[in-house]
């Protein structure tokens, strides 16, 4: 199988690449990933590993409809993804995550209809719920900039599906933590932080809740999607271990060994307060996370901590600012 990752060298795309490469292995005759290299990606990712590497944008239909060409499957990892920007320049998030996504049917749909492609999206595009978990059917009700880009990317998935019938499908993740994920992040910003004996920053009074998934059960997950998936479906992937901020953050430094470093900090606005997602249908196709929430943390901080040489050059004060998205929204 010959599979084009896009966005592969960021933090989740290239936990894919990796994933595929030592855990696949003879399933998978060739990976080529597509990365424009801008904010989040990072070619130290994936150094070690042998992958043919194409500096692009997805927006960039020639080289889309090129690359799609030779493709038995294409994952989109390729999206803007960080919400406290999305505040600050919207607009970045509607060219990469929509017209980039629609780039990408389009070069599907004239070159190669017969390619899978799997589309990475998020919970996010559902919005908050107090009670009860989203399910795949339910009405989407993104509150970001971020979000609203997602959510409308997935509705172009499956318009194409219906209208031309391209094979694709989406995933919707909850939480990512693990190697590689950019400092700007809540767990790498207070592992780093921690480590430097300065404050955490938690928005508002910490008590957003988020289901917190291990990079590589979520890798694993796309994988069997890609295998199984079926068409014009949508896959909702979660570990169902839920956690709100400041537990997660007060459990990195009781490992870690520190005290008395929370500090809160003005809330980020629309910022939603508890993400739940029910995965029984992917769970059914014989996925279930291995990682349990204390375990893929020990082993997080362990790698953060053990490998400053990999985050140093990004964890800049501008990364780390407390409240992001007032960098340029006022």
């Amino acid at each position: 199988m010959k599979i084009l990752v896009t966005g592969g060298l960021g933090f989740i795309g290239s936990n894919f690449v990796r994933y595929m490469v030592e855990e696949v292995g003879m399933d998978v005759t060739e990976i080529v990933v597509v990365d424009a290299l801008k904010y989040g990606s990072n070619k130290k990712n994936l150094e070690d590993l042998n992958y043919r590497f194409v500096k692009g944008d997805i927006c960039d239909y020639d080289l889309m409809a090129e690359l799609v060409k030779g493709a038995d499957a294409i994952v989109n990892f390729a999206a803007e993804t960080h919400v406290d920007r999305s505040i600050s320049n919207p607009y970045a998030f509607i060219e990469s995550n929509v017209i980039g996504t629609y780039t990408i049917l389009e070069a599907i749909r004239k070159v190669n209809p017969e390619a899978k492609l799997v589309h990475v999206s998020t919970d996010e595009v559902y919005g908050d719920i107090e009670e009860g978990s989203f399910r795949e059917d339910d009405v989407l009700r993104p509150s970001s900039p971020y979000s609203a880009s997602k959510a409308s990317a997935d509705m172009f998935v499956l318009a194409y599906v219906r209208t031309y019938g391209l094979n694709a499908v989406i995933t919707r993740c909850t939480n990512n933590y693990g190697w590689y994920q950019f400092p700007e992040k809540l767990i790498p910003k207070a592992i780093i932080r921690a480590k430097k004996d300065k404050k955490v920053p938690i928005y508002g009074t910490g008590k957003n809740i988020r289901d917190w998934i291990y990079v590589e059960d979520h890798c694993e997950a796309i994988d069997l999607v890609l295998k199984k998936g079926k068409k014009g479906e949508i896959y909702n992937i979660s570990s169902e271990e839920e956690k709100n901020n400041l537990e997660v953050v007060n459990k990195i430094l009781d490992i870690i060994g520190k005290k008395d470093l929370i500090e809160f900090v003005e809330d980020r606005p629309g910022h939603d307060i508890r993400y739940s997602l029910d995965s029984s249908k992917i769970r059914k196709l014989g996925w279930k996370p291995k990682h349990g929430f204390n375990e893929g943390l020990k082993e997080t901080i362990d790698w953060y901590l053990k490998n400053e040489w990999w985050w140093k050059p990004l964890a800049d004060e501008k990364v780390l600012h407390p409240t992001p998205w007032k960098l340029k929204w006022q």
